[in-house]
């Protein structure tokens, strides 16, 4: 079990079964949706989230080209999870709103061929120029 939350409490989730692959996403959306150089995912099955607090305080963005929703808290602005119209059955929860300590380590950087030139890679995760 996995419980998580945004930085000023209004929404907190659980997640009930295991955590997918944690991936460091270096595409320009997630850069311009997190303010920083990558965005660090997990996919989850939809089954296993579950919303404790603050539904009403959720906010979406739906990317019109891809369909993507982007799920974060309209109070505070923490990014919680992402989901495509295309895949329900799957939520990627954002890593760094889960407040129970996670074993797994990342286990790629993907979508590096439109990373942030600012931004150096200097860890031995395999690199995919798009997504595997």
């Amino acid at each position: 079990m996995h419980k998580g939350s945004c930085l000023c409490g209004a929404v907190s989730y659980e997640v009930s079964g295991e955590l997918g692959s944690i991936n460091y996403c270096h595409c320009r959306r997630c850069r311009k949706a997190t303010g920083s150089a990558f965005n660090s995912g997990s996919p989850v099955k939809a089954s296993d989230f579950r919303l404790v607090t603050g539904e009403k305080d959720l906010g979406h963005f739906v990317h019109p080209a891809s369909g993507l929703d982007r799920t974060f808290c309209s109070k505070c602005g923490s990014p919680i999870y992402s989901r495509r119209a295309s895949a329900p059955e799957v939520i990627r929860v954002r890593v760094g709103t889960l407040d129970t300590p996670v074993t797994a380590k990342p286990a790629a950087h993907i979508y590096v061929a439109s990373k942030a030139a600012w931004f150096d890679i200097r860890d031995e995760l395999p690199q995919h120029a798009e997504r595997p």
